[in-house]
This record gives C-alpha cells, sequence and structure tokens, in this order.
C-alpha cells in the first residue's frame, strides 16, 4: 500500500491496520477478503465493467453522428465510424494489458491510466500524460453540462411549442439549466470512491440505451413517413455549404465520431474494479468487445438512421435540434433519459480526476485535519456517510468552474469535436500503443513495430484535421455570440 501505488481515493480510515496486515497474507494468492494489493476484494466482472463502460460512451456524443454523418456522406461516414470502433478496441486491449507491470496474473497493479505510463514509460511521458488526460477529463465535465442543459431546455421547448400550436418561438436561456445541473453534479460528487458508482453507472446505461433506441425509433418512423432515404454518396452539398465549409465540417465530423468514442482515458480505473482470477486483462478485453460492439450497432443506426431521415438538414443534436416535434412526449422521455445519463457520465469521468487531487493533498499535508480527517454521518438503514471537508469544498468548487465555463462557451457540437481530437490520438492510440511496446519488448523496425506505428501516425493526422475542423467552428460561433446570454 505504500508509496505511489494508488491514485484511488483511499482516506485514512479504522482499516489501515487491517489492511496493512492482509498485505502478507495476500501476496500468496490473496484471502476471502482483501485482494493481492491489501485492498477490500474487487467484485466486478465483464457486465459491470461493460456498464462503467457503455455509459463512458454511450454519451452526448450519440446524437452528433447524424450530424456527422450527413457531413461524410453514406460510404465515409460509416467506414469512418467502423474504423474509429476498431482502433478503439484495439488500442483499448492494448491498454488492459498495461494494468499489471510484469506478469499479467501476479504482477504489480496500476490504479490509474497515469500509474500505467509511471511503470512503463516514465520519465516526462507521466506529466504530459497526465496533463492531457486530467484537462480532456475536465473537458468532458464542461461537454456533459452543456449537452444536459440543451435537453433540459428541448423538454421545455418541446411543451411550450405543443401547447402554443407552434405560434410561440419559445426563446430559452440556457444559464438556469446549467446551473441546475451544476447542483445535481455537487450532491453527487461527494460519493467517495469510483468502485461505489457502479448503481450509477448501470442506471445510466439503462438510460442512455432509452434515449439511442428513441432517436433510432423516430429516425426510422421519418423514413418511412417519408417513403424514402435521404442523403448522398459524398454527404452534404456544395451550394447548401461552400467548398471551404464542407471540408472544415467534414473534419469536425472526424472529431465528432472521435469524440463518441473516447473512454481510453478512465480504462485502467474501470479495471481496477474488476475481481481476479481470470487475470483483469482477459476479463477487461471481453467487456471491450461487448461494449464497442453494441456501441458501434447503436452508433451505425443512430447515425445512419438520422442522416436517412433528414439528408443535409440533419441536426446538430438528433434530438434537440427539432428535427422532430412528435409525439412530443417521447422527446421529453428521450430529453430526460438524456439528462439522467449525464448525471451519472459526469461521475464516471471525473472521480478519477478527483482522487488524484485529493491524493496529492494527502501526500502533501498528511498531517492536515481539514484534508485527512473524515466525519462519519450515520444514515438509517444504510451504511454510515463519510463525509471529508476538503473533498466537500474542492468538488464543489471544481463543479462550480465546470458550470460557469459551460455557460460561456455553449457550443455543444464544437465543444464536443474539439474535445474528441484532443483527446483521441494521445489517450486512446498514442500512450497505449508505446507503453505496450515497452511493456511486450517488441523490438524497434520489426513489422509488429512499424505497424503500431504507422496506426499511431494515422490517428494523428486524422486528429489534427478534427482539431482544426473544430477551432473553425468555434471560430465561427463566436462571432454571433454574447457571453451568458445564449437563448435556444
Amino acid at each position: 500500500m505504500a508509496g505511489n501505488t494508488a491514485t484511488k481515493n483511499h482516506l485514512p480510515n479504522p482499516h489501515n491496520q487491517v489492511f496493512n496486515v492482509s498485505v502478507d497474507v495476500n501476496q500468496q494468492g490473496g484471502s476471502k477478503c482483501f485482494d493481492d494489493d491489501g485492498r477490500i476484494k474487487r467484485t466486478g466482472t465483464v457486465w459491470t465493467a461493460s456498464a462503467h463502460i457503455i455509459t463512458a460512451v454511450i454519451g452526448s456524443g450519440v446524437l452528433s453522428l447524424a450530424w456527422a454523418t450527413a457531413q461524410l456522406g453514406w460510404v465515409a461516414g460509416p467506414v469512418v465510424m467502423f474504423l474509429f470502433s476498431f482502433v478503439t478496441y484495439y488500442t483499448s486491449t492494448l491498454l488492459s494489458a498495461c494494468y499489471r507491470s510484469g506478469d499479467p496474473a501476479t504482477g504489480k497493479r496500476n490504479y490509474t491510466y497515469t500509474d500505467a505510463v509511471r511503470s512503463n514509460l516514465g520519465g516526462a511521458m507521466v506529466k504530459i500524460c497526465g496533463l492531457v488526460q486530467y484537462l480532456n477529463l475536465f473537458g468532458v465535465a464542461i461537454g456533459y453540462t452543456i449537452a444536459s442543459s440543451i435537453s433540459m431546455m428541448a423538454i421545455k421547448r418541446s411543451n411550450c411549442f405543443h401547447s402554443s400550436q407552434g405560434e410561440n418561438p419559445c426563446q430559452i436561456n440556457s444559464n438556469p439549466y446549467m446551473i441546475a445541473f451544476g447542483v445535481a453534479e455537487i450532491v453527487f460528487s461527494q460519493i467517495p470512491d469510483f468502485d461505489q458508482l457502479w448503481w450509477l453507472s448501470i442506471v445510466a446505461a439503462v438510460m442512455s440505451f432509452t434515449y439511442s433506441t428513441i432517436g433510432l425509433g423516430l429516425g426510422i418512423a421519418k423514413v418511412a413517413e417519408t417513403g424514402k432515404f435521404r442523403g448522398s454518396m459524398t454527404g452534404i452539398s456544395i451550394g447548401y455549404v461552400t467548398q471551404t465549409q464542407k471540408i472544415w465540417r467534414s473534419f469536425q465530423a472526424l472529431g465528432d465520431i472521435a469524440f463518441a468514442y473516447s473512454y481510453s482515458m478512465i480504462l485502467i480505473e474501470i479495471q481496477d474494479t474488476v475481481k481476479s482470477p481470470p487475470s483483469e486483462a482477459k476479463t477487461m478485453k471481453k467487456a471491450t468487445l461487448v461494449s464497442v460492439g453494441v456501441t458501434t450497432l447503436f452508433y451505425m443506426l443512430c447515425g445512419c438512421m438520422g442522416y436517412a431521415a433528414f439528408g443535409d438538414l440533419s441536426p446538430g443534436n438528433l434530438l434537440t435540434g427539432f428535427g422532430f416535434y412528435n409525439p412530443y412526449w417521447l422527446l421529453d422521455i428521450a430529453n430526460a433519459a438524456i439528462v439522467i445519463h449525464l448525471v451519472g457520465a459526469y461521475q464516471v469521468f471525473c472521480q478519477p480526476l478527483f482522487a488524484f487531487i485529493e491524493k496529492n493533498a494527502q501526500e502533501r499535508f498528511p498531517d492536515s485535519q481539514f484534508i485527512t480527517k473524515e466525519i462519519r454521518i450515520p444514515i438509517p438503514g444504510f451504511h454510515s456517510f463519510r463525509l471529508n471537508l476538503f473533498r466537500l469544498v474542492f468538488r464543489t468548487i471544481f463543479v462550480i468552474i465546470t458550470t460557469v465555463i459551460s455557460m460561456l462557451l455553449p457550443f455543444f457540437n464544437d465543444v464536443v469535436a474539439l474535445l474528441g481530437a484532443l483527446g483521441f490520438w494521445p489517450l486512446t492510440v498514442y500512450f497505449p500503443v508505446e507503453m505496450y511496446i515497452a511493456q511486450k519488448k517488441i523490438p524497434k523496425w520489426s513489422t509488429k513495430w512499424l505497424c503500431l506505428q504507422i496506426l499511431s501516425v494515422a490517428c494523428l493526422i486524422i486528429s489534427i484535421a478534427a482539431a482544426a475542423g473544430s477551432i473553425a467552428g468555434v471560430v465561427l460561433d463566436l462571432k454571433s455570440y454574447k457571453p451568458f446570454s445564449t437563448t435556444y
């Protein structure tokens, strides 16, 4: 338990002595209550890991896929989606092999993505990885705050349209909805640890299927109503947009699709909830296959049916772009499901960041009562709640900052695409490839080494193009923008 082995938020508690005593016993293969590292026995399975991944992956990204497919067309759209899913699956299996250093069954555990980089690459790479990972998680929190407020407003607007028979334009300011989401996140962010979030993940995964299925169903209904598949082989028509805009939008579409698949930055944290035997890497390989397979099927269906329904007019957010007006109650259910899902997904993404900051604070100020002391609050019928003042203050400030930034930059599509572009190459491709090469000692210039490097460079080029397209989109949005006064 000593040194830098843990980034998870394990504050001092009465069980610490039990942990330390049990380590010697557990080196022989673990006891009934503790794993080989002296921590309480992990209980995660293929299915809980799949639920965590699906919660993280099928997020707000699915809603921009019809728009992304519209930019790329019937040929490139599905092909790009499939390629992203394959790259995500393959690099995730490489990354899961780095959970333990040395022997895949008994080697030293790496509790977080950054720990894995430290064990396999070391040096400056650890700082670069930590910076990219935690900035990306911070960005995801902003993206999810924007997405949830848009869905809350869509519920209000669809009811307003319905009651006024479409005569009222129903302009709504986004700020109160972002603040409401922020308040909910302040409450949920007090959950102390990642492995206590399993129930929130399962609720969120069910919600993500709910709204994705409704989006898919509405797309199919729209196609059935018009009796034809809209769209073209090459994507959005020149004339509807200029040639330059088409190029930028195609790049931005790559970012949207990359964001829709981004979860690598929390894969190791999810793997650290899984029990063994079998080895955690085997369990995660299965969980990744299940979750990426299910996700890709959903993405193909939602993206393609949305494009078939609307063609060049596909909205940036399928369920809030008001391509659909009726049945309004079904849209309300879908948007409520999005909000519930994003409440859970926000926590799944932010817990690793919370744990990292809190662990560093404990190491730097071990004698501070404010940082280390836990106040146990008894809750009738439940376990007593562990309140920590530093956790309360830090996590509350974090949520407030992400909410304020969301109110300043409420551009869903562009922010999502930029996050996808910035996180995809370093976290999903570069670090997993380099760690795998280091761990398996793959010789330089061998066929496998060359293939992995070609994959990495190709993904870097895609990320740069996607980032350029997203920045162009943000610049365009800022031309007609006033801070804190965005209405829809």
